[in-house]
């Protein structure tokens, strides 16, 4: 008897359904003209039809709400492949078993379905906050979000939902790919222009001891430049600063203008002084897109076709312009303009923190008593830190050992006092920039100010700058280096005025408020903050407070509210009390 082979299986059948005794019966039945393949949800069907063939499909009743959904999201596809963003679905070995298409335009592949997701996107690197946001999802049974970096610098986020069958556990994803690329690489510019910012002026106290003045705005200018030209990409650049007196734009730096135009007289104008002279009398930004029709306009750069200018602004107040060309037309998008204002902040803070906006400069003996002060003056507030410290361990116990800590303290602020007095006598007047000022604030004279701040520059500013007006300046690192510090001072006598940083290193500056207390009373209390950053609400409870002594001060530090808020602490008690009248001091800002 010949045997004749098979020409062909039983055709296929997708069964939906679970191990209920009427479905069984079903089962059974099918089972004599088809190879059933049973699953027990709908979406495990779609994982089997992704990957082979059927010639039916079977869902129970029970499935069929649960199919007719995914039945339309198959049917409203060209919907989904609309949508900006990618949408798949995932099975529990993250294999794609279904997409709108998106992710296969971004990848530039010809399919993406049966694909593991992580290979079509080139095995990217997880930067979280989840480092396994498909196994969190499906372990935990909640969404999870995370950010990849595929390759050639492309940003994705994505969210992984567990898809719920029934009881069942989940064993599918839906997972939305967002591209952003383009917030990432604007967030880094962002942080690439903040850092750029700190290092404007970024040098030691020693190293600024031995630079002159035009040193130092050589290397200022230097540091704009490399900036400018490498993470802003403009190679064009003029910035000029306004005298505050006369108007007068004067030039500070000019890469690629032409002489003529350099050397142009130029004032804080809306009228007849180009776009410079309007951007420093507006104080408002100036895109201009098309030089040739622009009326304002005054050529600086040799067949330019566009330009944009920002004022330089410290504190609200216009002190200068940066304008950046080129020789295409509307070369500047709103994000050049955005990133050129946050850089021009901190050259402005940097131009005020190297003094570079006073119209007169100090000669070769006022540059020397600087140096020998900035290299003096913390040291030495070091020495009395460090022995205030020692004398806390010994009170009570070796009198000998306080006695020598005490005249060590004597001594250090002595020699402190005495180099200071000696650098006045040397300076010429000519050489002091705020004589006439200081001559005004004969109240600042000989007042003892405290300043506890972490950050070396803040103290190494106060220094300069009160000094300059004949105060007494210490240093204290945090908080309990300022108790150490107001509790030896005791003895003597008290601080005047006691400036404090919101967060210090150990405490708050409301925290050290109540420590304070326990020692003076009333505590002449000075809070300062950054941008109004105050996460522990000192200064709303330091208001609240209704101390008799208390100001406010912005870091960084600008002189005329520096010199305003330290005098009001210091002003004599009865006037001090007929100014508040029954309410808290007024901070600084508001006067």
């Amino acid at each position: 008897m010949l045997e004749y082979p098979i020409l062909s299986a039983k055709p296929k059948l997708l069964f939906v359904g679970d191990s209920q005794p009427r479905q069984q019966q079903l089962l059974e039945q099918l089972r004599d003209s088809f190879e059933v393949v049973e699953v027990p949800s709908p979406l495990r069907a779609l994982s089997r039809l992704t990957r082979e063939s059927f010639a039916g499909l079977y869902v129970a009743s029970e499935h069929l709400s649960d199919a007719f959904q995914i039945g339309r999201l198959l049917q409203n596809e060209r919907i989904l492949e609309g949508m900006p963003d990618g949408i798949v679905v995932l099975d529990s070995e993250n294999t794609i078993i279904w997409g709108n298409g998106r992710l296969r335009e971004w990848t530039e592949g010809e399919t993406v379905v049966g694909s593991n997701f992580y290979t079509v996107l080139g095995s990217p690197e997880i930067l979280g906050p989840d480092f396994c946001p498909f196994h969190t999802a499906l372990a935990s049974g909640r969404a999870s979000t995370s950010t990849l970096r595929a390759g050639d610098n492309k940003y994705f986020q994505v969210h992984a939902a567990p898809v719920f069958e029934n009881s069942l556990a989940a064993q599918h994803l839906i997972v939305t790919v967002r591209d952003v690329t383009t917030e990432m690489l604007q967030q880094q510019k962002l942080a690439a222009i903040h850092q750029a910012g700190v290092e404007l002026a970024d040098l030691m106290p020693d190293e600024l001891s031995v630079m002159s003045v035009e040193e130092r705005i050589e290397l200022l200018k230097k540091n704009i430049l490399h900036f400018t030209k490498d993470l802003l990409h403009f190679d064009v650049v003029e910035i000029r600063l306004l005298d505050g007196r006369t108007g007068k734009l004067e030039p500070l730096l000019a890469v690629g203008i032409i002489p003529e135009a350099a050397g142009r007289d130029l004032f804080a104008r809306p009228q007849n002084n180009g776009v410079t002279g309007f951007v420093a009398a507006t104080g408002k930004s100036y895109l201009c897109e098309d030089t040739t029709a622009d009326p304002l306009y005054l050529e600086g750069c040799k067949g330019a076709k566009s330009s944009l200018t920002v004022p330089l602004v410290l504190h609200d107040e216009v002190i200068g312009t940066f304008n950046v060309e080129s020789p295409e037309p509307r070369a500047f998008s709103e994000s050049d303009l955005q990133f050129l204002e946050i850089f021009t902040r901190d050259v402005a803070v940097a131009l005020n923190t190297l003094e570079l906006l006073r119209a007169e400069k100090a000669n070769v003996a006022q540059e020397s008593v600087e140096a020998i002060h900035s290299a003096v003056a913390l040291p030495v507030d070091d020495i009395l830190n460090d022995a205030v410290n020692i004398m806390e361990r010994y009170i009570g116990h070796e009198p000998e050992v306080v006695e020598r800590l005490q005249a060590i303290l004597r001594n250090a602020r002595d020699i402190k006092q005495l180099i200071q007095k000696v650098g006045q006598k040397m300076a010429p007047t000519q050489a002091h920039p705020q004589v006439e000022q200081s001559e005004s604030r004969a109240l600042l004279r000989g007042r003892r100010v405290l300043v506890a701040d972490a950050d070396e520059s803040v103290r190494s500013a106060a220094h300069n700058l009160l000094e300059r007006y004949g105060c007494v300046v210490e240093t204290a690192h945090d908080g309990g280096e300022a108790i150490y510090m107001v509790r030896n001072l005791a003895l003597e006598g008290n601080y005047d005025v006691i400036i404090v940083d919101i967060r210090l290193p150990d405490m708050t500056g409301y925290e050290l408020l109540l420590k304070l207390q326990e020692i003076m009373d009333p505590v002449p209390l000075v809070l300062m903050t950054g941008f109004g950053y105050d996460p522990g609400h000192s200064i709303v409870k330091a208001r609240q407070a209704r101390l008799p002594l208390y100001g406010e001060l912005c870091k960084p530090f600008r002189l005329d509210q520096l010199l305003d808020t330290v005098e009001r602490i210091v002003r004599p008690r009865p006037e001090q009390e007929a100014s508040l009248a029954g309410d808290t001091a007024v901070p600084v800002e508001q006067q």
